[in-house]
């Protein structure tokens, strides 16, 4: 059982923000209505399959799970070519936000370039339907207008993209090339996931990157609990970046977990206790 293992953690190191007391998980079997509702957010090119070991993991513990695919991604068959904005890229999450029952709030987890969606979310609902937002090696600035790849050291040439306005316009999608998917998403990873991942991954909007500012939030939107964590191997969100990040967005609270950039993979097991950890104040 999760829950058991969480006590044999070895390899996770913890950075909190004011550190908090241990947090004693009951074993007891909760009904699932009592239990936190976690709304999974990918990354670019990824979808909803990418957390199928932490849903397992958190569901067999009696958690409500729910991994969305963002307009294009994942099962989703819209052009991502024809995504231009945030608000477009990021409504099968706002719908989801808009039909929860009114008392219910959601634990957003958001991977990657997936923290600007649930950063859009927090915009939108602030505390109403959101306890607590987590980042993943995610970015949480408030607005992007950077070339996150260059500033990150990535070469362009590793990267696919696409012109679907015109040669002289700026990319409509982008993608990973196939042959640096390992080095920089899984190097960390099983073989097996990395090379499932190769056969499913799909170009991302990258005008949606590009500049997604967000308006003024909610009065309450402050009272979200943001909290980061850190993957300290990361080859494609260096940890130097992820830093400056950190001092610059200051979530209460930050966890370095022994991984590369996508943990689900790599160390489901102690990501999936951190949520678990993160979730009980609230259950």
């Amino acid at each position: 059982m999760l829950l058991h293992k969480i006590r044999q953690w070895s390899g996770i190191q913890r950075r909190l923000y004011p550190e908090p007391e241990d947090l004693k998980i009951k074993e007891d079997k909760i009904h699932s209505s009592m239990m936190s509702h976690f709304v999974m957010v990918h990354g670019a090119s990824h979808g909803a399959w990418c957390w199928f070991k932490v849903r397992a993991l958190l569901e067999t513990s009696g958690y409500k799970v729910t991994c969305l695919d963002l307009k294009s991604a994942g099962i989703d068959r819209t052009d991502p070519n024809t995504v231009f904005t945030l608000e477009e890229y990021n409504k099968p999450l706002i719908n989801l936000l808009h039909n929860l029952p009114h008392n219910e709030k959601v634990i957003l987890v958001g991977h990657s370039i997936g923290g600007l969606n649930v950063t859009d979310a927090i915009n939108r609902f602030g505390y109403g339907k959101i306890h607590t937002a987590v980042y993943v090696a995610a970015d949480m600035s408030d607005r992007r207008t950077e070339d996150g790849a260059a500033q990150n050291g990535i070469s362009p040439d590793m990267f696919e993209l696409e012109y679907a306005l015109g040669p002289d316009k700026f990319p409509t999608s982008i993608m990973v090339k196939k042959e640096y998917q390992r080095e920089l998403y899984y190097h960390m990873s099983p073989v097996e996931d990395s090379t499932l991942a190769s056969m499913v991954l799909k170009p991302a909007p990258a005008r949606v990157f590009a500049c997604a500012p967000f308006e003024g939030g909610p009065p309450d939107a402050a009272k979200v609990r943001r909290v980061y964590i850190r993957t300290l191997n990361d080859h494609i969100f260096k940890l130097e970046n992820q830093d400056a990040m950190i001092k610059k967005c200051n979530p209460s609270q930050v966890f370095d977990i022994d991984s590369e950039h996508c943990p689900f993979f790599s160390n489901p097991l102690v990501l999936s206790g951190l949520l678990v950890q993160l979730a009980a104040p609230i259950n």
